[in-house]
Protein backbone atom coordinates (compact mmCIF):
# COMPACT_ATOMS: atom_id res chain seq x y z
CA UNK A 1 0.00 0.00 0.00
CA UNK A 2 2.12 2.92 -1.14
CA UNK A 3 -0.41 5.03 -3.46
CA UNK A 4 -2.73 7.69 -2.36
CA UNK A 5 -4.74 5.29 -0.28
CA UNK A 6 -1.54 4.01 1.61
CA UNK A 7 0.06 7.46 2.09
CA UNK A 8 -3.13 9.58 3.41
CA UNK A 9 -3.96 7.14 5.67
CA UNK A 10 -0.28 7.01 7.03
CA UNK A 11 -0.48 10.77 7.13
CA UNK A 12 -3.99 10.63 9.26
CA UNK A 13 -2.34 8.58 11.55
CA UNK A 14 0.59 10.22 12.12
CA UNK A 15 -1.17 13.50 12.68
CA UNK A 16 -3.27 11.59 15.24
CA UNK A 17 -0.30 10.74 16.69
CA UNK A 18 1.26 14.11 16.97
CA UNK A 19 -2.13 15.02 18.69
CA UNK A 20 -1.91 12.40 21.35
CA UNK A 21 1.77 13.28 21.98
CA UNK A 22 1.24 17.34 22.14
CA UNK A 23 3.61 17.91 19.55
CA UNK A 24 3.56 21.94 18.15
CA UNK A 25 3.22 20.92 14.76
CA UNK A 26 0.03 19.51 15.18
CA UNK A 27 -2.09 22.33 15.11
CA UNK A 28 -0.83 23.97 11.92
CA UNK A 29 -0.98 19.97 9.94
CA UNK A 30 -4.70 20.44 11.02
CA UNK A 31 -5.27 23.75 10.22
CA UNK A 32 -3.82 23.21 6.31
CA UNK A 33 -4.82 19.67 6.29
CA UNK A 34 -5.83 19.43 2.40
CA UNK A 35 -1.79 20.70 1.87
CA UNK A 36 -0.93 17.88 4.65
CA UNK A 37 -2.27 15.27 2.64
CA UNK A 38 -1.07 17.00 -0.75
CA UNK A 39 2.53 16.86 0.27
CA UNK A 40 2.36 13.36 2.03
CA UNK A 41 1.49 11.90 -1.37
CA UNK A 42 2.56 14.36 -4.52
CA UNK A 43 4.85 16.03 -2.06
CA UNK A 44 6.82 12.83 -2.95
CA UNK A 45 5.53 10.70 -5.91
CA UNK A 46 6.20 13.02 -8.78
CA UNK A 47 5.24 9.94 -11.51
CA UNK A 48 1.64 10.93 -10.98
CA UNK A 49 1.30 11.42 -14.86
CA UNK A 50 -0.31 9.37 -17.48
CA UNK A 51 1.17 6.61 -18.60
CA UNK A 52 -0.33 6.91 -22.59
CA UNK A 53 -2.65 8.32 -24.55
CA UNK A 54 -5.21 5.90 -25.97
CA UNK A 55 -5.21 6.85 -29.90
CA UNK A 56 -8.67 5.83 -30.49
CA UNK A 57 -10.05 8.60 -28.30
CA UNK A 58 -6.97 11.16 -27.48
CA UNK A 59 -7.53 10.44 -23.67
CA UNK A 60 -5.12 10.22 -21.21
CA UNK A 61 -4.87 6.54 -19.48
CA UNK A 62 -2.99 4.63 -17.11
CA UNK A 63 -0.27 6.15 -14.58
CA UNK A 64 2.95 6.54 -14.22
CA UNK A 65 5.96 4.98 -15.82
CA UNK A 66 4.91 1.39 -17.55
CA UNK A 67 1.91 2.15 -20.10
CA UNK A 68 -0.86 -0.31 -20.64
CA UNK A 69 0.02 -2.84 -23.41
CA UNK A 70 -3.57 -2.03 -25.09
CA UNK A 71 -6.02 0.85 -23.99
CA UNK A 72 -8.34 0.43 -21.11
CA UNK A 73 -10.98 2.30 -23.15
CA UNK A 74 -11.37 0.55 -26.40
CA UNK A 75 -8.82 -2.03 -26.52
CA UNK A 76 -6.96 -0.59 -29.27
CA UNK A 77 -2.87 0.80 -29.59
CA UNK A 78 -1.42 3.35 -26.73
CA UNK A 79 1.03 5.97 -27.46
CA UNK A 80 3.46 6.73 -24.23
CA UNK A 81 2.35 9.83 -22.75
CA UNK A 82 5.18 12.63 -22.95
CA UNK A 83 5.61 16.24 -21.46
CA UNK A 84 7.02 19.19 -23.29
CA UNK A 85 8.88 21.89 -22.48
CA UNK A 86 11.17 24.10 -23.92
CA UNK A 87 11.30 22.24 -26.73
CA UNK A 88 11.76 18.96 -25.57
CA UNK A 89 9.79 15.92 -24.70
CA UNK A 90 9.93 14.10 -21.50
CA UNK A 91 8.15 10.57 -20.82
CA UNK A 92 7.13 9.53 -17.14
CA UNK A 93 10.09 7.25 -17.10
CA UNK A 94 12.23 10.41 -17.97
CA UNK A 95 10.53 12.06 -15.27
CA UNK A 96 11.05 9.74 -12.39
CA UNK A 97 14.82 9.06 -13.97
CA UNK A 98 15.44 12.89 -12.82
CA UNK A 99 13.74 13.62 -9.94
CA UNK A 100 11.80 10.16 -8.07
CA UNK A 101 15.52 9.85 -5.87
CA UNK A 102 15.62 13.45 -5.08
CA UNK A 103 11.85 13.55 -3.70
CA UNK A 104 12.05 9.99 -1.66
CA UNK A 105 16.14 10.73 -0.51
CA UNK A 106 16.81 7.31 0.79
CA UNK A 107 16.07 5.04 -2.24
CA UNK A 108 14.37 5.61 -5.60
CA UNK A 109 17.94 7.18 -7.52
CA UNK A 110 18.71 6.34 -10.89
CA UNK A 111 21.76 4.23 -11.11
CA UNK A 112 24.16 6.98 -11.72
CA UNK A 113 23.25 8.89 -8.48
CA UNK A 114 23.06 6.13 -6.12
CA UNK A 115 25.84 7.57 -4.19
CA UNK A 116 23.78 10.31 -3.23
CA UNK A 117 21.08 8.22 -0.94
CA UNK A 118 20.76 9.44 2.36
CA UNK A 119 20.93 6.99 5.48
CA UNK A 120 17.73 6.63 8.04
CA UNK A 121 19.67 8.26 10.39
CA UNK A 122 20.04 11.46 8.50
CA UNK A 123 16.45 11.57 7.91
CA UNK A 124 15.31 14.36 10.82
CA UNK A 125 18.59 16.36 10.71
CA UNK A 126 17.55 16.55 6.65
CA UNK A 127 13.92 17.38 7.43
CA UNK A 128 14.69 19.95 10.11
CA UNK A 129 16.50 21.76 8.00
CA UNK A 130 13.75 21.94 5.38
CA UNK A 131 11.14 22.71 8.13
CA UNK A 132 13.75 25.87 9.02
CA UNK A 133 13.21 26.93 5.74
CA UNK A 134 9.88 26.59 5.59
CA UNK A 135 9.27 28.77 8.01
CA UNK A 136 11.63 31.29 7.43
CA UNK A 137 11.95 31.28 3.75
CA UNK A 138 8.40 30.05 2.31
CA UNK A 139 6.00 31.81 4.62
CA UNK A 140 4.98 33.96 6.08
CA UNK A 141 2.41 31.48 6.38
CA UNK A 142 2.42 27.97 7.75
CA UNK A 143 0.80 25.77 5.05
CA UNK A 144 4.53 25.12 3.36
CA UNK A 145 5.82 23.91 6.88
CA UNK A 146 2.28 21.70 6.57
CA UNK A 147 3.04 20.56 3.00
CA UNK A 148 7.10 19.92 4.53
CA UNK A 149 5.34 17.12 7.24
CA UNK A 150 3.20 15.51 4.94
CA UNK A 151 6.35 14.95 3.04
CA UNK A 152 8.65 13.28 5.82
CA UNK A 153 4.83 11.13 6.31
CA UNK A 154 5.35 9.85 2.68
CA UNK A 155 9.29 8.97 3.57
CA UNK A 156 8.90 7.32 6.97
CA UNK A 157 5.77 5.29 5.49
CA UNK A 158 7.77 4.13 2.30
CA UNK A 159 10.64 3.38 4.00
CA UNK A 160 8.95 1.08 6.57
CA UNK A 161 6.17 -0.42 4.44
CA UNK A 162 8.82 -1.30 1.48
CA UNK A 163 11.87 -2.76 4.26
CA UNK A 164 14.20 0.21 3.61
CA UNK A 165 14.03 0.65 7.09
CA UNK A 166 13.02 -2.40 9.46
CA UNK A 167 10.33 -1.71 12.37
CA UNK A 168 7.04 -3.19 10.87
CA UNK A 169 6.13 -6.88 11.36
CA UNK A 170 4.03 -7.57 9.24
CA UNK A 171 3.05 -10.77 6.52
CA UNK A 172 0.02 -10.72 4.54
CA UNK A 173 -0.54 -13.15 1.77
CA UNK A 174 2.76 -13.37 0.11
CA UNK A 175 4.59 -10.62 2.11
CA UNK A 176 5.01 -6.55 3.60
CA UNK A 177 4.87 -5.06 0.14
CA UNK A 178 3.63 -7.36 -2.87
CA UNK A 179 1.85 -6.78 -6.03
CA UNK A 180 -0.16 -9.84 -4.73
CA UNK A 181 -1.43 -7.88 -0.92
CA UNK A 182 -1.63 -4.15 -2.10
CA UNK A 183 -5.21 -4.47 -3.14
CA UNK A 184 -5.90 -6.02 -0.16
CA UNK A 185 -3.89 -3.64 1.94
CA UNK A 186 -5.76 -0.49 -0.38
CA UNK A 187 -9.07 -2.04 0.30
CA UNK A 188 -8.95 -2.52 3.40
CA UNK A 189 -7.27 0.69 4.39
CA UNK A 190 -10.19 2.65 2.85
CA UNK A 191 -13.42 0.42 4.52
CA UNK A 192 -12.71 -0.47 7.33
CA UNK A 193 -9.84 2.16 8.87
CA UNK A 194 -10.99 4.92 6.35
CA UNK A 195 -14.92 4.52 6.29
CA UNK A 196 -15.40 2.68 9.25
CA UNK A 197 -13.31 3.66 12.38
CA UNK A 198 -12.19 7.06 11.52
CA UNK A 199 -14.98 8.06 8.96
CA UNK A 200 -12.99 9.13 6.40
CA UNK A 201 -14.95 11.31 3.28
CA UNK A 202 -12.49 10.05 0.81
CA UNK A 203 -13.98 11.99 -1.89
CA UNK A 204 -13.43 15.35 -0.22
CA UNK A 205 -10.10 14.66 1.21
CA UNK A 206 -8.25 13.59 -2.09
CA UNK A 207 -10.23 16.35 -4.16
CA UNK A 208 -9.27 19.16 -1.89
CA UNK A 209 -5.57 17.22 -1.62
CA UNK A 210 -5.49 17.42 -5.62
CA UNK A 211 -6.55 21.12 -5.26
CA UNK A 212 -3.85 22.34 -3.25
CA UNK A 213 -1.48 24.79 -4.67
CA UNK A 214 2.12 23.57 -5.83
CA UNK A 215 4.67 24.82 -3.45
CA UNK A 216 7.96 25.92 -3.87
CA UNK A 217 9.34 24.38 -0.57
CA UNK A 218 9.39 21.23 -3.06
CA UNK A 219 11.81 22.44 -5.29
CA UNK A 220 14.02 23.33 -2.12
CA UNK A 221 13.86 19.65 -0.67
CA UNK A 222 14.76 17.83 -3.80
CA UNK A 223 17.25 20.33 -3.86
CA UNK A 224 16.66 21.54 -7.26
CA UNK A 225 16.50 25.30 -6.70
CA UNK A 226 19.14 28.11 -5.98
CA UNK A 227 20.69 26.40 -2.70
CA UNK A 228 19.55 28.64 0.16
CA UNK A 229 18.67 28.43 3.61
CA UNK A 230 19.57 25.98 5.89
CA UNK A 231 19.35 22.79 3.76
CA UNK A 232 22.31 24.12 1.97
CA UNK A 233 24.31 25.06 5.19
CA UNK A 234 23.97 20.75 6.31
CA UNK A 235 23.49 19.48 2.79
CA UNK A 236 25.29 22.17 0.43
CA UNK A 237 25.85 19.19 -2.38
CA UNK A 238 23.61 17.95 -5.28
CA UNK A 239 21.49 20.94 -6.40
CA UNK A 240 20.73 21.51 -9.63
CA UNK A 241 18.76 24.95 -9.79
CA UNK A 242 18.55 24.82 -13.75
CA UNK A 243 16.18 22.09 -13.39
CA UNK A 244 13.81 24.17 -11.28
CA UNK A 245 11.56 25.90 -13.80
CA UNK A 246 11.14 21.46 -15.44
CA UNK A 247 10.19 20.35 -11.91
CA UNK A 248 7.39 23.06 -11.40
CA UNK A 249 5.63 21.89 -14.68
CA UNK A 250 5.85 18.53 -13.91
CA UNK A 251 4.42 19.61 -10.47
CA UNK A 252 1.63 21.44 -11.68
CA UNK A 253 1.43 17.80 -13.84
CA UNK A 254 0.96 16.07 -10.92
CA UNK A 255 -2.00 18.08 -9.71
CA UNK A 256 -3.83 18.39 -12.99
CA UNK A 257 -3.95 14.36 -13.15
CA UNK A 258 -4.69 13.80 -9.65
CA UNK A 259 -7.91 15.39 -9.60
CA UNK A 260 -8.63 13.45 -12.81
CA UNK A 261 -7.82 10.49 -11.25
CA UNK A 262 -9.48 10.79 -7.81
CA UNK A 263 -13.21 9.29 -8.87
CA UNK A 264 -11.34 6.71 -10.59
CA UNK A 265 -9.19 5.30 -8.23
CA UNK A 266 -12.59 6.12 -5.63
CA UNK A 267 -14.78 3.71 -8.16
CA UNK A 268 -11.89 1.07 -8.17
CA UNK A 269 -11.81 0.58 -4.83
CA UNK A 270 -15.69 0.12 -4.41
CA UNK A 271 -17.38 -2.79 -2.97
CA UNK A 272 -20.40 -4.38 -4.56
CA UNK A 273 -23.32 -6.43 -2.92
CA UNK A 274 -23.46 -10.16 -3.42
CA UNK A 275 -25.14 -13.14 -2.22
CA UNK A 276 -22.46 -13.89 0.13
CA UNK A 277 -21.61 -10.37 1.24
CA UNK A 278 -19.95 -7.26 -0.11
CA UNK A 279 -17.24 -7.96 -2.75
CA UNK A 280 -14.36 -5.78 -4.63
CA UNK A 281 -14.19 -5.95 -8.27
CA UNK A 282 -13.08 -8.89 -10.29
CA UNK A 283 -10.30 -6.87 -11.33
CA UNK A 284 -8.61 -6.40 -7.93
CA UNK A 285 -9.43 -10.05 -6.94
CA UNK A 286 -7.78 -11.33 -9.55
CA UNK A 287 -4.46 -9.38 -8.78
CA UNK A 288 -4.81 -11.35 -5.35
CA UNK A 289 -5.08 -14.27 -7.12
CA UNK A 290 -8.54 -14.64 -6.89
CA UNK A 291 -9.50 -13.62 -3.33
CA UNK A 292 -12.90 -12.43 -2.16
CA UNK A 293 -13.63 -9.66 -0.18
CA UNK A 294 -14.24 -11.24 3.34
CA UNK A 295 -11.30 -13.35 2.43
CA UNK A 296 -9.07 -10.06 1.98
CA UNK A 297 -10.39 -9.10 5.66
CA UNK A 298 -10.00 -12.41 7.06
CA UNK A 299 -5.58 -12.12 6.14
CA UNK A 300 -5.58 -8.54 7.26
CA UNK A 301 -6.77 -9.52 10.32
CA UNK A 302 -4.63 -12.83 11.24
CA UNK A 303 -1.50 -10.72 9.81
CA UNK A 304 -2.29 -8.12 12.42
CA UNK A 305 -2.38 -5.32 9.39
CA UNK A 306 -4.13 -2.59 11.42
CA UNK A 307 -1.05 -3.00 14.16
CA UNK A 308 1.51 -2.49 10.95
CA UNK A 309 -0.26 0.79 10.34
CA UNK A 310 -0.15 2.07 13.91
CA UNK A 311 3.66 0.86 13.69
CA UNK A 312 3.85 3.00 11.01
CA UNK A 313 2.17 5.93 12.83
CA UNK A 314 4.26 5.76 16.06
CA UNK A 315 7.62 5.85 14.15
CA UNK A 316 6.51 8.66 11.86
CA UNK A 317 5.63 10.56 15.24
CA UNK A 318 9.01 9.66 16.40
CA UNK A 319 10.46 11.25 13.25
CA UNK A 320 8.21 14.49 13.45
CA UNK A 321 10.05 14.57 17.77
CA UNK A 322 13.10 14.60 16.39
CA UNK A 323 12.95 17.06 13.87
CA UNK A 324 11.12 19.27 16.14
CA UNK A 325 14.34 18.57 18.78
CA UNK A 326 16.37 19.53 15.87
CA UNK A 327 14.95 22.92 14.76
CA UNK A 328 14.99 25.25 17.00
CA UNK A 329 12.11 27.40 15.51
CA UNK A 330 9.78 24.40 15.56
CA UNK A 331 10.60 24.52 19.15
CA UNK A 332 9.16 28.57 19.60
CA UNK A 333 5.72 27.29 18.19
CA UNK A 334 2.75 27.42 20.61
CA UNK A 335 1.86 23.95 22.58
CA UNK A 336 -0.24 21.61 20.43
CA UNK A 337 -3.01 22.55 22.70
CA UNK A 338 -5.73 24.54 20.25
CA UNK A 339 -8.56 23.02 18.46
CA UNK A 340 -8.18 19.21 18.64
CA UNK A 341 -7.45 17.41 15.08
CA UNK A 342 -11.47 16.43 14.88
CA UNK A 343 -12.47 19.61 15.07
CA UNK A 344 -10.06 21.13 12.51
CA UNK A 345 -10.26 17.89 9.92
CA UNK A 346 -14.48 17.40 10.48
CA UNK A 347 -15.06 18.47 6.59
CA UNK A 348 -13.11 15.65 5.58
CA UNK A 349 -15.16 13.11 8.02
CA UNK A 350 -18.27 11.37 7.25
Amino acid sequence: MSGVIGHTMYAILAAKAAEQRKLPIAPIIGQHFASYVAGAYLGSDIQTLPAAVCRDTGKEVGYGTTPPERSPLTGGPVTVWQIEFQGKKYTPRDIYEMFYGRAHLLFGWSDADRDKRLRWEQLPSYVAAVAGDAMERFGPGQRPLAYVFGWATHLAGDSLIKSIQPGVTLKLLDGKYTTKNRPIQDLVTFHEIGCKELKVNWAALLTDAAETPVERVQCHYMRVASPVGHLTWYFPGDWEPEQEALLLKVLAENRRYERARVGEVLNELQLHDTPDGADCSAELSRQTGGLHYKEMLRLADEAGFRNALWQIAEQTADLFQQVIHEQPLLQSLPAGTGPTWDELTRKWRR
